[in-house]
């Protein structure tokens, strides 16, 4: 019976020193900053990710949002760069533009419905997230927005994609490459999933972004909009 006691003793002291711990770990956060309490660090990191991912998603969700930025354009898939390399050698570049641009509009299309998502991920932030990034390194955010949101902005932007595709004749274009890279002994013929190579593309740019706008709140005083970002960043 009393070796049942000391274990219960034990056990209860343990986990006050882990409640203990990460309490004065959340303290020392928020000491580090000029004395702000938690609701105000908390209040200035969801604005400084509201305008982060805005700016993103306004970048991209227009024309030439994805085609017109040499950082996020999306690229002929791989499996076609052989046969677009030997079109453009004979002067056939329209095809290639053609496919490229289509693949590009579609996830122009798709990139507006990213805001409720992260309105939706923002809204969900809790104090110890706060924290981590505000400590974090200078891409904290856009991790964290990568593991609570990838899977859900794959489901919402494929549809989209899907629907634009088969609207503007993406599948015929790359059809075509398929056919003309088999004709030239480039490539075996391949099924390949335009619809997802295009959501994925379309997200790696969209995080890029959002990793660039972080940056820049981060390391740029001008960027720093608010007087409420000034003082969480300063």
């Amino acid at each position: 019976m009393k070796a049942k006691i000391l274990i219960l003793v034990t056990v209860i002291g343990l986990l006050v020193s882990l409640v203990s711990c990460r309490t004065d770990l959340i303290k020392a956060a928020f000491e580090d900053n000029q004395g702000l309490d938690a609701q105000t660090i908390a209040a200035g990191l969801k604005e400084a990710l509201q305008q982060g991912t805005q700016q993103g998603v306004d970048a991209l969700g227009r024309a030439d949002g994805y085609l017109g930025n040499g950082q996020v354009r999306i690229p002929l898939p791989e499996e076609l760069r052989k046969v677009e390399k030997f079109l453009r050698k004979i002067g056939a570049d329209r095809y290639a533009d053609d496919f490229i641009i289509s693949l590009n509009r579609a996830a122009e299309a798709a990139a507006p419905h990213a805001k409720a998502i992260f309105v939706d991920v923002i809204r969900n932030m809790t104090i110890r997230d706060a924290v981590d990034i505000l400590k974090g390194p200078d891409d904290a955010a856009t991790r964290y927005f990568r593991r609570n949101s990838e899977t859900r902005l794959a489901t919402s932007f494929r549809p989209i994609v899907a629907n634009f595709t088969s609207k503007v004749g993406v599948t015929s274009h790359y059809k075509k490459f398929a056919k003309q890279a088999e004709r030239l002994g480039l490539a075996g013929s391949k099924d390949l999933d335009l619809d997802d190579y295009v959501t994925s593309k379309a997200l790696d740019g969209l995080y890029l972004m959002i990793a660039a706008e972080e940056r820049r709140i981060r390391q740029d005083p001008v960027a720093r909009t608010t007087e409420l970002l000034r003082r969480v960043f300063q």
